[in-house]
Formats: C-alpha cells, sequence, structure tokens
C-alpha cells in the first residue's frame, strides 16, 4: 500500500468502534514480535494536557540528544502528526511500509474473527515505526482512559505522568472522578515513578496516592504553586521554578501545571537543566489555545470537555480577549451544554457548523443550544465554509475564535 491507501484503510477500522480491551492487541502484537518491548517508554494518562506534556516531554529528550518518537492523538492538519519522530511528523513512505506488514497480521486475526479497532492499528502502526527507526525513548500518550487503552500494553514505563482529571467518557469511563481516576491509574506499572500535580481533583489524587502506594510507586506531587510568572502575554510566559527560568510558547494557566509535570519527569530521567529549557521553549501545539494571527486576532483550540471549556474561559478572561466572534462545532456525545454555557456568554457573534465525524453534533442543533447565550448565531454546514465567512466579517480590533472540536480543526485547516 502507498500512504493514502494506508490511510484508507487505517480509517477503514473506524467502523468497529471503541472497544476498550489489551487481549485484541497484544494477539496483533505477538504476530509481530512485540516491538513496544524493545523501546524505552514514557506513558502519559489524563483527561486534559496530555498532549502538550507528552510533547513537551518529547522535545526534552530530542534536546538531550536521544532519538525519540511520540504518539499522541488526535491530529489537526496532517494524519502523521500522530506518529513523530525527533519532533518531525512520521514519513509518508515508513507509514505506509509498516501499515502494511500490520494489515498483513490484522487479516490473519480477521479469518479467526477477531477484529481490530482503528487505534489499535495505529498504536501497534507507530510501535514498528519507532522500532524501525531505532528510537532511544518513546513518549506515548494515552488514547481513551488507561487501563483498557490499547497503550497499555506497555510492561514497564521508565515513568508515568497522570495529568488533570475531569469528567469525560462517562460511559465508557465512569460517572464520577474516582472511577475516571482508576481507569487511568491503570497505566501505573510496580516499582516506576509516577509524576501529578497537586492540583489534582482530591478525589482523583487520592486514587492516585493509593495505586502508588499499593504498587510501591515513587510518586512525585508537583506543585504549581512554586512557579514565579515572570512576564506574561497572550503570546507565551516567562517563568522560575525550582531556580531556572523556563519560556513557554503554551499559555494559560493551566500549560504552567503540565510544564511543571514535564519538568519533573524529566529530571527522573535525568535530563539537564539546559535540556529541559530548550525542551519547554522547543514547543508549539496545534490548536491548543494557539494564535494563528495577530489581526484580526485569530485563535484556534481544540476540546470539547468540561476542563478544556474552563481553560479556555480562564485563558480568555486572563488575557481580556474581547469582540469574539465564535465559530464552534462540536460532538455530540461531549458535554455540549456545560462547554457552550462556558464560552459563547463570552462572544458577541457565533457560527455554528457540523464537524464531519459520524458522532458531530449536527450544527442546527448546536445553533439552537448557543441561543440561550448569545443573540447572533448563524449556522454554516461546512467547517472551512464557516470559516471563511467569519474571517470576512471580521474586522482588524476583532478576535475569531475557532473552539470545540479537533476533527472540525481538520476540516478546516486540513489540506
Amino acid at each position: 500500500m502507498n500512504f493514502n491507501e494506508s490511510v484508507e484503510y487505517i480509517h477503514s477500522l473506524l467502523a468497529f468502534g471503541i472497544k476498550p480491551g489489551l487481549e485484541r492487541i497484544s494477539m496483533l502484537l505477538d504476530l509481530l514480535d512485540n516491538p513496544q518491548d524493545k523501546l524505552k517508554i514514557i506513558h502519559v494518562a489524563g483527561t486534559n494536557g496530555k498532549g502538550s506534556t507528552s510533547t513537551m516531554i518529547s522535545n526534552m529528550l530530542i534536546a538531550s540528544g536521544y532519538k525519540t518518537g511520540l504518539l499522541t492523538s488526535p491530529y489537526v492538519i496532517d494524519f502523521c502528526e500522530r506518529i513523530q519522530i525527533n519532533g518531525e511528523n512520521i514519513d509518508k513512505n515508513i507509514f505506509a511500509e509498516c501499515v502494511t506488514e500490520v494489515r498483513k497480521k490484522i487479516e490473519e486475526l480477521n479469518k479467526k474473527d477477531i477484529i481490530i479497532t482503528e487505534f489499535e492499528a495505529i498504536t501497534v502502526s507507530a510501535f514498528l515505526c519507532f522500532v524501525k527507526a531505532e528510537c532511544e525513548y518513546v513518549v506515548l500518550e494515552v488514547g481513551l482512559g488507561g487501563r483498557f487503552d490499547a497503550t497499555n500494553v506497555v510492561k514497564k514505563p521508565e515513568a508515568v505522568v497522570i495529568t488533570s482529571i475531569s469528567l469525560d467518557h462517562v460511559a465508557i469511563l465512569g460517572d464520577t472522578i474516582e472511577k475516571i481516576a482508576f481507569e487511568k491509574c491503570g497505566i501505573i506499572k510496580e516499582n516506576v515513578s509516577v509524576i501529578t500535580s497537586s492540583n489534582q481533583h482530591k478525589d482523583a489524587l487520592k486514587v492516585i496516592t493509593e495505586t502508588c502506594e499499593n504498587k510501591n510507586c515513587n510518586l512525585i506531587i508537583t506543585n504549581p504553586h512554586k512557579t514565579e510568572i515572570l512576564d506574561d502575554s497572550i503570546f507565551g510566559t516567562l517563568f522560575s521554578y525550582d531556580e531556572n527560568v523556563y519560556k513557554t510558547k503554551l499559555t494559560g494557566n493551566h500549560q504552567i501545571e503540565n510544564t511543571v509535570n514535564a519538568i519533573e519527569c524529566a529530571k527522573v530521567l535525568k535530563l539537564s537543566d539546559d535540556a529541559i529549557a530548550q525542551g519547554i521553549e522547543n514547543t508549539r501545539m496545534i490548536a491548543r489555545m494557539e494564535i494563528i494571527n495577530e489581526k484580526p486576532l485569530v485563535i484556534r483550540d481544540g476540546g470539547h470537555n468540561e476542563g478544556c471549556a474552563e481553560a479556555l474561559y480562564n485563558f480568555l478572561t486572563k488575557y481580556n480577549v474581547q469582540n469574539i466572534n465564535l465559530l464552534i462545532g462540536l460532538m455530540a456525545d461531549k458535554d455540549v451544554e456545560g462547554y457552550v454555557e462556558k464560552i459563547v456568554p463570552l462572544c458577541n457573534s457565533v457560527i455554528t457548523v457540523t464537524p464531519s465525524n459520524p458522532r458531530a453534533l449536527n450544527g442546527v442543533d448546536l445553533k439552537i443550544i448557543t441561543e440561550k447565550y448569545c443573540d447572533d448565531c448563524k449556522f454554516i454546514n461546512k467547517p472551512k465554509e464557516g470559516y471563511k465567512y467569519i474571517l470576512s466579517n471580521t474586522k482588524e480590533d476583532e478576535t475569531v475564535l475557532v473552539c470545540g472540536s479537533f476533527y472540525m480543526m481538520s476540516d478546516i485547516f486540513g489540506e
């Protein structure tokens, strides 16, 4: 298969949905000689902040001279964003080669009525890519939950990071913080170092602490309040922590928490202060409160749950972002009402769209919800058309905010 055929094949597996569990992927990995066992892995779980934390740790390792793989999800513009080596998207030919190899083994399993899901196939393909590239470290972001997530085939990671936990995917992970934290803590193995924040929800922190005690782990509870902000603007933050000064392009209070978690993980890996600082400064996240234009100010932020809405709200109010024209598209299985209630009252106008995903909330239905909080609401079905419309109707001293589903981001900014 070539690259496009490989991506089409991966996407075809979406029809099998999300099926938590490790039995299927373990069988597939066995047929491929268990590539994951040949890698040093840092495993990152949580509800919010996984992507930025994982990327920072990866960049710190790269700055230390290690050949480093990174698996994250979802992608925003290019499918290959999900699998990176030394900060670069995986080569399309290498990806196609690995998916072709994986497909052969999947078809063997299909003959035994064992069905592999999309995320399982991507995860296994990523492991193969990392082994072929001879990566020295791999930073692995959990897809969903932790305990039964496909990435949890890792036997013993070098370190585990648990980022902020909040209610999300309640139908699969449970309807309380404790239940969700239990699922996230499923990636914690015996005798490993575990890093989490003192800002963690108290119920989640209790579960993490108990899990670490039961598994004889070295639990490091970071304290973001030990940071001192030296300079702060919508374009980035300069801060000191533990007698060192760091500069980050990532904005928002929550990113300080993520950065401190990444710093403490890097210390477990014995990385130098210079490499840690360089890795932080090199980190840029697509569609995480990302400014892509200054006049008019254009901000894009992918997120869909209560924690994401809270972080975006704090960002917008902290930096006094005004005259906001909003473009929004969400998935139907998310806390739509909670997200809209938090963000839409800050906006002068709203364009609702329908992301191209089977789980998307129809933009017409989303418009009805947004009308509770804003008088000027309009529905434009296709995200790219909605984006063109909002840009053409925004003045230079106003703000365009594109937020919601990552699938919508891909619709707008993808090729």
